[in-house]
C-alpha cells in the first residue's frame, strides 16, 4: 500500500487524513499538535513522518512554508506536494529545498475552501513534476486537480492575485456597512450595488462575505500578506494587498457578531468598534 505522509495536521491535514484511509498508510507531524487518529501514525518528527513515504503533503501555515520542506531530510524520489497558500518566491524556495534533498516538488494551489469538496477540492498543480503527480496518485481521490503551469508559483500567483479581489470585496463590504449601518443607509447603499454589480441579493452576499472574514479573519490576514508578497515580488506596490490584511486581522476580533442577519451582526460589530 502506499505511504503518504502529512507534514502539518490543522483542518486540511486532518480532512486529508480522513479522506485518504484505507487508501495509503498515513502518518503525520505537527510542530504545534500531536495527531490524533486512529489510522494515522503519530510521527517522532518530520523526517520520521516522511520515512519511506511515496507522497508528502506539506499543509503548514503559510509562514512555515520553507521550514516545512527544509525539515523533511533525505528523500526518495517522493512526491512532495505543497498545499500552503504563500508567495511564487516562497514555493521557488521550497522547490529548490524538495529537489535539494532528492525529492519532486508539486506546488498546489487550492481553488476554494477544502470544506466542500475535501480532497477532490479543485487544485491548480505547478512544476515540472504536476503531470507525473496526477498519474502517480491516480485513485487518492484528487479528482479537482489540474496540471496548470509547468512553472513553480504560477499556480500561487493566480490563486493570490485571485485572493486581492475576494478578500478585498470582504474588507470592502465590511468597511462600507459599518459605517453605513451607522448612518442608516445600509440597504439603500446596498441596492445601489447592483446598478454596477447586479447581483441576486446583495444583501445576502455582504452578509456572506462579512461573516466569512469574522470565522476565518485570522488565516485570511495570514494568506493576504503573502498576496502581498506576490504583488511585490511583480514590482508592484502592495498597498490595497496589506490594509485587506490589516481588515481581515481586525475582523476575526469580531467573531462572536456572527449572525445569519446583516443588520443584527453590523450592530453587534459596531458596539465594539472605537
Amino acid at each position: 500500500m502506499m505511504r503518504i505522509a502529512l507534514i502539518g495536521f490543522g483542518e486540511v491535514g486532518r480532512t486529508l487524513a480522513q479522506d485518504l484511509t484505507g487508501k495509503a498508510e498515513l502518518s503525520a507531524w505537527d510542530i504545534a499538535v500531536t495527531p490524533g487518529h486512529p489510522n494515522v501514525r503519530a510521527a517522532a518528527s518530520a523526517p520520521d513522518a516522511v520515512q519511506g513515504a511515496d507522497l508528502i503533503v506539506s499543509a503548514v501555515t503559510a509562514d512555515q512554508d520553507l521550514a516545512a520542506a527544509q525539515s523533511v531530510g533525505p528523500l526518495k524520489d517522493a512526491f512532495f506536494l505543497d498545499l500552503n497558500s504563500c508567495s511564487p518566491g516562497h514555493k521557488v524556495a521550497s522547490a529548490g529545498a524538495i529537489a535539494a534533498a532528492g525529492g519532486r516538488y508539486v506546488e498546489a494551489a487550492v481553488m476554494s475552501p477544502i470544506g466542500p469538496k475535501r480532497i477532490a477540492s479543485p487544485m491548480l498543480l505547478g512544476g515540472p513534476h504536476a503531470h507525473d503527480f496526477l498519474v502517480a496518485m491516480d485513485g487518492l481521490g484528487f479528482t479537482g486537480a489540474t496540471a496548470y503551469s509547468e512553472i513553480v508559483g504560477q499556480a500561487a500567483a493566480t490563486k493570490l492575485c485571485r485572493s486581492v479581489m475576494i478578500k478585498g470585496v470582504e474588507a470592502l463590504l465590511t468597511e462600507s456597512l459599518l459605517a453605513a449601518r451607522h448612518y442608516g443607509v445600509e440597504q439603500v447603499v446596498l441596492d445601489s450595488l447592483s446598478d454596477l454589480l447586479p447581483l441576486p441579493d446583495w444583501t445576502r452576499t455582504a452578509q456572506y462575505m462579512i461573516s466569512r472574514s469574522l470565522e476565518h479573519g485570522t488565516r485570511r490576514a495570514e494568506e493576504m500578506r503573502e498576496a502581498a508578497r506576490t504583488v511585490e515580488e511583480a514590482g508592484v506596490a502592495g498597498l490595497m494587498s496589506r490594509a485587506i490584511a490589516e481588515r481581515q486581522d481586525w475582523a476575526a476580533a469580531h467573531k462572536a457578531a456572527l449572525s445569519p442577519d446583516l443588520a443584527a451582526m453590523l450592530d453587534a460589530i459596531n458596539k465594539k468598534t472605537p
